[in-house]
């Protein structure tokens, strides 16, 4: 079952706005090594719930831009543009 399917199932007190999930982006994408949820709260300034940043990072993971380990989440997600043009013009085997 997907996330997405859980949230339906369950009652989210708090969706996130798009300025959050731009705020957790940032901070996934200019972190040098795996970081914490507590981490990321701390980098946040502590303004988040715990279950809105649970919901951000399951959205990021779902659309393949981080990773979520036992470590800490690390993004993943690379926006080059030799990478895109290599993956349309790519062959699948």
């Amino acid at each position: 079952m997907s996330y997405a399917t859980q949230l339906l199932q369950e009652e989210v007190l708090h969706y996130p706005t798009l300025k959050t999930v731009l705020q957790v982006e940032e901070v996934l994408m200019n972190a040098q090594k795996a970081l914490s949820r507590e981490a990321i709260k701390r980098a946040l300034g502590g303004k988040i719930m715990h279950q809105t940043l649970n919901l951000i990072l399951h959205y990021l993971e779902d659309s393949g831009k981080i990773y979520i380990s036992e470590k800490g989440v690390v993004w993943i997600y690379n926006q080059s543009k030799k990478l895109s043009q290599a993956i349309r013009k790519g062959v699948e085997h």
